[in-house]
């Protein structure tokens, strides 16, 4: 059972499982690449059960870990203090933010399995990379709720999907099993199950990167139940890796 998560990277989607884990009763460790005195705001906001550390210290410090970083930092996680832990990896490739990675480009492997290739020592889980953060905050339901929303995870280790889908469930979601690393790419942007469907409507046709990004902080966030998440990962069909960053 989950009672610390450490958090490696403490931004949008970061700062956002940290509340949620706060809420759900569980301690959280924060870091980021800089100092941990730039997370005493965050720290303080969250109360007496969040701290800051350096990302090695967060990683020895959680049962679980959540790696959410820019993915072209992926090769600074500190795979020492990693190694044994179960990892959700919530990152994407963005090229237009990462560069361009030879091994994502020509689909030999998932921004995931080069995760794990990183982290050879422990167990990657793909999860939290496909809902825009305000929707992640505000769709979390208790287990018996008719309207709880539904994630999809992937990774190679049995025991570590199934952690993480306990800790989902913890924080407020189900959990749809979409297969290995390799099969993680129907999570990733592009794909029918990216941030879409988690949001009423559409940004305006030919709106400007402001625009849009009002939009979404300011639509509403709508349930995805877990049989319509299978659907939409079973339809997916493999495109070009790497989404538009904004």
């Amino acid at each position: 059972m989950t009672k610390t998560l450490g958090i490696i990277g403490a931004g949008m989607i970061g700062s956002t499982l940290a509340r949620l884990a706060v809420d759900a009763g569980l301690s959280v460790v924060l870091s980021n690449s800089r100092d941990p005195e730039t997370l005493s705001d965050l720290v303080s906001e969250l109360g007496s059960r969040a701290r800051a550390a350096t990302p090695a210290e967060a990683a020895q410090a959680g049962d679980l870990v959540v790696a959410t970083i820019p993915l072209v930092a992926y090769d600074k996680l500190p795979a020492a203090a990693l190694a044994g832990k179960t990892v959700i990896d919530t990152m994407n490739y963005y090229p237009d933010r990462d560069g361009h990675i030879a091994e994502l480009d020509s689909d030999e492997l998932t921004s995931s399995a080069l995760v794990q290739r990183h982290l050879a020592d422990s167990h990657v889980v793909k999860a939290c990379n496909n809902i825009f953060f305000r929707s992640l905050l505000t769709l979390a339901r208790p287990a018996d709720a008719p309207d709880r929303s539904a994630l999809p995870i992937a990774g190679d280790d049995p025991t570590a999907k199934t952690d993480a889908a306990e800790l989902l469930d913890t924080l407020g979601y189900d959990t749809v099993d979409i297969g290995t690393l390799a099969d993680s790419w129907r999570s990733e942007p592009n794909t029918p199950v990216y941030v879409q469907p988690y949001l009423q409507g559409r940004p305006p046709e030919g709106a400007g990167q402001e625009e849009v990004m009002s939009w979404f902080l300011a639509v509403e966030a709508v349930p995805v139940p877990a049989h319509r998440v299978k659907e939409l990962t079973d339809g997916a069909v493999r495109g070009p890796a790497g989404g538009k960053f904004s």
